[in-house]
Parts: structure tokens; sequence; C-alpha cells
């Protein structure tokens, strides 16, 4: 049985659809300002980009009724836009292509839908038009079976924006995942500040972990004074977990403190964060001690860990 949060994303996607349908036009009976309907247009770009294709190939791709599809091409015929010979591998199908006129025609529909994107893309504010792609892209690979995996993740210094980011995704995962408040995001907002006004390249660092483009991790380290190093803000986002993302980033974090000459490198944590404790003793970090606290709302178990370099 579906809990209210799923209810809630289930219906945002109907309500996206809903409304990518009325921005595309797609219960138009005249799209791109044409005699033609939404799937008639997408018949032919399938025709004319490949330069062919066999009508079976369009009925199982587009997953089109037969029957239906003989009607479009029927009226393409009728047009003079396509053009049709048996199929040689299967005497049942038909390999057909576009005529010249079907050829201009098909040039047109993309001039016009190229134009259609434009002029929605020019009414945006810098830089949304790109956060509109990316989104695309993210549900394009998301949902689509059939595409190749994304690329391994990699590990990088940080870019100006990141910092940012890292406030953002914490607060929100901890707040869905634990229930925890304002506070965290302000004790991280805190961290992060301080990690960008004292930042010193030979005491301090961060890193990134993307993934296709996005990211999907991160953590630092900051001069804590007295030889010893922190590790702040470990964080691996949930679409990455079980890819050892969280250890190689830890590990990030223990070769550059030796290398920058601290004695110890120090964090603190709460036990019910159960995979980054396992990260920290597999290191080798040892738990030095630990409290009680509500500094997020919920009661918790503060723990402080070191490691000796």
């Amino acid at each position: 049985m579906l809990d209210t949060k799923e209810f809630t994303t289930i219906d945002a996607v109907r309500d996206f659809n809903r409304f990518y349908t009325n921005f595309l036009g797609v219960l138009n009976k005249a799209y791109l300002d044409s005699p033609y309907a939404l799937t008639d247009v997408r018949v032919l770009f399938e025709i004319g980009s490949r330069g062919g294709v066999a009508a079976s190939a369009l009925t199982r791709e587009l997953h089109l009724d037969p029957a239906y599809l003989s009607r479009i091409l029927k009226r393409f015929r009728q047009d003079g836009l396509i053009e049709s010979k048996p199929d040689p591998d299967d005497l049942r199908s038909q390999i057909i292509t576009v005529t010249d006129k079907g050829q201009g025609q098909f040039h047109e529909f993309v001039r016009r839908s190229r134009a259609e994107v434009a002029g929605h893309f020019d009414a945006l504010a810098i830089g949304e038009p790109e956060r509109v792609v990316e989104a695309m892209q993210t549900i394009q690979a998301v949902l689509n079976s059939n595409a190749s995996p994304m690329q391994a993740a990699i590990i990088r210094a940080h870019r100006p924006g990141d910092i940012g980011w890292i406030v953002e995704s914490q607060a929100r995962f901890y707040s869905e995942e634990f229930g925890w408040d304002m506070r965290f995001e302000g004790l991280v907002a805190e961290v992060a500040g301080k990690f960008l006004s004292n930042f010193n390249p030979e005491k301090d660092r961060c890193w990134i972990a993307e993934r296709g483009g996005l990211n999907v991790g991160s953590v630092m380290v900051a001069d804590g004074g007295d030889g010893v190093a922190k590790l702040r803000l470990l964080y691996v986002d949930k679409t990455a977990r079980g890819l050892g993302l969280g250890k190689l980033l830890v590990g990030e974090c223990i070769r550059f403190a030796r290398s920058a000459g601290y004695r110890q490198l120090s964090l603190w944590t709460n036990d019910i964060l159960d995979t980054a404790r396992g990260i920290y003793l597999q290191a080798g970090f040892r738990l030095v001690s630990e409290e009680k606290h509500r500094m997020f709302g919920p009661e918790l178990n503060g723990q402080t860990w070191v490691l000796d370099l």
C-alpha cells in the first residue's frame, strides 16, 4: 500500500505529464501549425532521419497499432511525402523513404520545432535553459532502461558553487531521512562558510564526487589547530550509494592530512549514521568520546572519532 509521500511523488509526476503534454501541444490536432498531428510528425521524423525504415520497425519502436500506422502512411503517400518498396528481409513489410517533397517537409518540421524551443528559452533568465536541459537529461537517464550505464564517478577539487550545493544537499537529505530541523542546515552553512573564509590550500581541502556531470558526494578537511585536522561534512547522495564513494572520499582526507603535516585527523558524527561509522572504523579511526544531544531536534548520540597519523 502506498504511503502519503509516495502518493505525493506520483501525483507530482502526473501533474508534470499534464503540464508538458499541454506545453508541447500534444493534444492539438494541428502540430507546429501544420495539418498533421504530433504522431504524424513523429513518424515522418523517424523516416526522414533514418533515410529509410521498415514499417514493422516503426510499429515496434513507436508502439503504434499497425492499422493506425497504416492510415498515417496512406495519408503521407497521398500527400506525396513518402514512397515504399518491399522489405527484402520481411516480405510482409515495406521499406519506407521520404520523397523530395517529404524531405522538404521533414526539414521544415525540424526548423519549426527548433524555433519553438528557442522561443521558449529566449524568455528565460540566464542559466535557466541549462537547468531545464539538465533536468530533462536526468529524467531520460534515470527512466531509460535501454540507456548505457552512467559513467564512473570522479573525485575532484571543489569549484565555485559546490559549497552551496553541499549545504543544500545535506540539509535536504537529513531533514527528509532523519527529521533533523533547520538548525542542522545552520550548522552545515556555518562550517561551509568558515571553510571558505579561512581557506588555506596548504592546510584545507574539499573534494567533490561527480558522476555523469552531477555532484553526488563531498567531504572537507579543515585546520583544527594544534596539528589536528578536522574531517567535515562527509556525504554521498542516495543515487550513488554502494559505489564505494564514501571510502574514497575518506581516503583522500587521510592522504591529504598526512601530506599536509597534521598529526591527527578528527571528526564528529552521530551513531545512527551506520555506513559512515563503518567507513571510519575500517580506516582505523577510534572512538574517543560520545554524548547525548538534541542539537537538530530528535535525541541523538554524538560521537568524536580520531585517527593518529
